[in-house]
């Protein structure tokens, strides 16, 4: 019988190449191992440093409501964004926000959706905030692999804006003074200009001793019925559901649970003050309250009509009840901040907001 030839093994030299193989590769699969931990870890310091620069300009911008004669406080701005950065980022003792850092001042409404610009001039409404991790402040971030081929650290920074909406929708529960202002003198005047007084007998002076021509009093936010008792309420307990139905079943609102500052419609009003308003004038001094504007009024007496084109923000700045020709109030343009109203949003638009009236802040970037 005849002999079969022994078999030789052909897997040794193969499994040699795959040993030689795997020691060429190791170095580079550690390496790339190595650098997609330090990317993940640098992604998740970014991403705390763009949570913490988002709440910080969240947070600050409110700060930017000016006070009721307009006064803005940028050093508690600066100051929130600081407290802010230091309570979201915890890893650093410490953490520093450079003053360059933190950018104040009023969106462009042109470029807001385009190439957002942050003007210096007229009211701040604007908070950029910058966090950042490198050689100028808070030091680079040590990488966990990386100095294994001599890169030790990284740098690493965030950006968060927010601004201050303008608000636009009035919703019961804000404060509203019922008084009649023609829309010349409110586009007239800045907060800087004196008060501008409505007298008991229908006269309006502008705060520089001229007068204005007109019948001037108070304006039915509500039923055209309303008592003195009601304008009492509404000055101290501001806009109710109840006006808002009185308003739309008399066919003045097509909308009962709201008041939209950039659609015109019609209330009824009367001529001069009553004494009766008097205490609860006092009670609201120096508060900031809602007051209708309007274009043109025709009717006399108790059957005034106005037609109401926009709102604006003004607090009483006195009140005297002297007989018929010694009864004022004095009011100025003013600033409010309130959860009860409602923003545009739509940033770029100017037209319809109501003057002076803040709300939700929102991030732009």
């Amino acid at each position: 019988m005849r002999k079969q030839p022994p078999m030789t093994s052909r897997s040794q030299p193969r499994r040699g190449a795959i040993a030689v193989l795997t020691a060429v590769l190791v170095l580079p699969l550690l390496g790339m191992l190595a650098f997609s931990i330090d990317v993940g870890f640098l992604l998740k310091k970014r991403a705390e440093l763009q949570r913490a620069a988002d709440a910080a300009a969240l947070a600050a911008v409110v700060d930017l409501v000016p006070d009721p004669y307009g006064n803005q406080d940028l050093d508690k701005v600066r100051a929130t964004v600081r407290q802010y950065a230091a309570d979201n980022i915890t890893d650093i003792s410490g953490f520093t926000v450079l003053d360059s850092d933190i950018t104040i001042g009023r969106y462009d409404p042109e470029t807001v959706y385009t190439n957002f610009t942050i003007l210096d001039d007229g009211i701040f409404d604007t908070v950029r905030v910058t966090l950042r991790r490198d050689s100028a402040a808070n030091s680079p971030i040590p990488l966990l692999f990386g100095r294994v081929f001599g890169i030790l650290d990284s740098e690493v920074s965030a950006t968060g804006t927010a601004v201050l909406q303008k608000a636009s929708i009035l919703r019961p529960g804000i404060g509203v003074l019922p008084f009649s202002l023609p829309k010349t003198v409110w586009d007239s005047k800045t907060d800087k200009d004196p008060a501008w007084s409505i007298y008991g007998d229908g006269r309006m002076d502008d705060g520089l001793g001229n007068e204005i021509p007109g019948n001037w009093g108070t304006l039915d936010i509500g039923t055209s019925s309303n008592s003195t008792s009601d304008i009492n309420d509404q000055i101290l307990n501001g806009l109710q559901q109840s006006h808002l139905d009185d308003l739309h079943a008399e066919g003045r609102l097509q909308d009962r649970t709201l008041i939209d500052s950039r659609v015109s419609y019609n209330l009824n009003g009367d001529t001069g003050l009553s004494g009766g308003i008097k205490q609860s004038l006092y009670e609201v001094f120096g508060e900031p309250k809602l007051i209708p504007i309007y274009e043109s009024a025709w009717g006399s007496g108790g059957g005034l009509e106005f037609n109401v084109v926009g709102w604006g923000v003004v607090y009483v700045e006195d009140a005297v009840f002297q007989g018929t020709n010694n009864t004022y109030v004095s009011i100025k343009k003013s600033y409010t901040y309130s959860g009860f109203l409602r923003p545009n949003r739509d940033l770029s638009v100017t037209e319809g907001v109501i003057e002076g009236a803040y709300t939700s802040p929102v991030l732009v970037e």
